[in-house]
């Protein structure tokens, strides 16, 4: 009888296709097929249609005898979720003749109620994106996924609230109205804790302003309740707010999650998985792969609180996305990569008691105890771990007063000093770089000349503790951040002196 198309889409993994909705009606008995490799929830979106369709004016496509086939392409690909609703309703309609629009350059998103209310999504970020970097002039979404969708210029957002006024909208009945474009409220990270909280513990306060400055990944190894989990929760308070690609990207990720608790997300992720997390969870996967834990920490800090606790299988997962930023997960259906740069903090007692090596109570873990709980940290994850700092007990003496000189605002105002003179450096050699961390071997080369004195004493550092290849390049990009900070062009002695000092020693392997 009829045939009909219009467009949709989907995220795949953080990826997204175009989705072509196709229908076509023919005579015969009543039966009404979704072809495609659709789940469960598609395969009920005949039912959900139907009745939205009822509903909304029309009659239901179970009211005749005729065929329809609505199909899904490409039709390799397995379709997930019940976005497709609004266009597999509109299709229907066109085909049956109950409507008539130009569908060309036009998306549709949108799951329907029964009664032909439109419900929110996941993932319309980067969809929206993805509409406009492939011509399409006009998005249709649910009314909550405005705000969201609207984030994205050069792009007609429209929101809808149901079917009945789509259509209107759709054959110049009553119009809706287009989006205006988000304002993003940039707001500056307000963490519960700051740094001026924590008493004492000024060595633990400089080595995290490092790590922050230069990106680098940080543990910290001392007694139960000298402040290590309060710094690690204040550190999120001093990294500088995301550039709107990384505030882009972050957000993208959240939303095809369904995770995203706010429209735009400005400040760098914090993610604190407890130590009884699964693998999947931090890493990602599933028979879908979703992403996990890791990746939901992109361009933010990655807080293992009880390192040693989590499961081995965990820890060393690390590995990859530690030095490639990137996690690849292989399944028999194929590899899924997802995006990782992350900052990790870990926090850690020396011991399962959490007294050895420190003053005050004395270690009362058994040999065996001790070397199966420090065999959980292997040489290659504490090679990629470029700061290791020692937070030992605190005084009462050194809990009184104030420390205001410590507040999280200074600490980052001196950290975005430093970032924007490694991006001046980084622009200056053409490099697309952000952050001395991110800076690879033959990068330390080009960008990075030590003096005959910084690089014997690093040469007699790395033989006497036994540096490998990682961490002697680690400890050169370390030295490189502290000179940022201290507004020095060139690395000198006293900076490779401090950047070894933050390797580990008592909590050894």
């Amino acid at each position: 009888m009829s045939f009909s198309k219009v467009y949709s889409a989907q995220t795949n993994l953080l990826s997204v296709t175009l989705i072509s909705v196709e229908t076509d009606i023919s005579r015969g008995l009543n039966a009404f097929a979704i072809v495609g490799l659709p789940d469960k929830a598609i395969e009920e979106a005949r039912d959900r249609v139907s009745a939205a369709i009822k509903n909304s004016g029309f009659d239901s496509p179970k009211a005749k005898n005729h065929k329809i086939v609505t199909s899904l392409a490409p039709a390799d690909q397995k379709k997930e979720g019940p976005s497709f609703d609004v266009a597999i309703a509109l299709s229907y309609l066109i085909a049956n003749k109950d409507i008539h629009f130009d569908h060309e350059s036009k998306l549709f998103l949108g799951e329907l109620s029964l009664d032909g209310k439109v419900r929110p999504i996941h993932g319309i970020l980067p969809i929206a994106q993805f509409a406009k970097e492939n011509n399409f002039k006009e998005l249709y979404v649910p009314m909550e996924n405005v705000r969201e969708a609207a984030i994205i210029d050069g792009l007609s957002i429209f929101g809808i609230r149901s079917l009945s006024d789509l259509i209107n909208h759709l054959i110049d009945s009553v119009k809706i109205p287009k989006a205006e474009l988000t304002v993003v409220d940039r707001v500056k990270s307000v963490s519960k804790i700051d740094f001026s909280d924590v008493r004492g513990q000024e060595r633990a306060k400089r080595g995290l302003l490092i790590a922050a400055a230069g990106g680098h990944n940080v543990a910290m190894y001392g007694p139960p309740g000298t402040g290590k989990t309060m710094l690690a929760k204040a550190f999120a308070g001093i990294l500088p707010e995301l550039s709107f690609e990384e505030s882009l990207e972050a957000t993208s990720i959240h939303s095809v999650a369904g995770i995203l608790y706010e429209t735009f997300i400005t400040n760098p992720p914090f993610r604190a998985p407890h130590h009884t997390a699964s693998y999947v969870s931090l890493v990602g996967g599933g028979t879908t792969p979703r992403p996990g834990e890791i990746t939901l920490a992109h361009f933010g800090v990655l807080f293992m609180d009880e390192f040693p606790e989590f499961d081995r299988r965990v820890i060393e997962s690390l590995r990859q996305p530690l030095e490639d930023k990137i996690i690849s997960i292989s399944r028999a259906k194929g590899t899924a990569h997802f995006p990782a740069n992350v900052l990790l903090v870990a926090a850690m007692n020396p011991c399962p008691c959490g007294n050895f090596g420190f003053r005050g109570k004395p270690c009362i873990c058994t040999p065996s105890a001790l070397s199966r709980y420090r065999r959980k940290m292997s040489g290659p994850i504490m090679d990629r771990i470029d700061i290791w700092l020692e937070v030992d007990r605190v005084l009462p003496s050194d809990l009184h007063g104030n420390s205001e000189g410590d507040r999280s605002e200074i600490f980052r105002t001196r950290v975005t000093q430093a970032r924007v003179a490694q991006k001046v450096r980084f622009d200056k050699k053409g490099k697309k770089l952000s952050r001395n961390s991110e800076m690879s071997a033959r990068d330390i080369v080009n960008l990075i000349t030590l003096d005959k004195e910084s690089r014997r004493t690093l040469d007699l550092a790395a033989e006497r503790l036994g540096f490998s290849p990682r961490v002697y390049h680690r400890m050169i990009k370390v030295a490189r951040t502290i000179a940022d900070l201290e507004g020095s062009e060139e690395i000198n002695n006293n900076h490779i002196l401090e950047a070894v000092e933050y390797r580990p020693k008592k909590f050894d392997v």
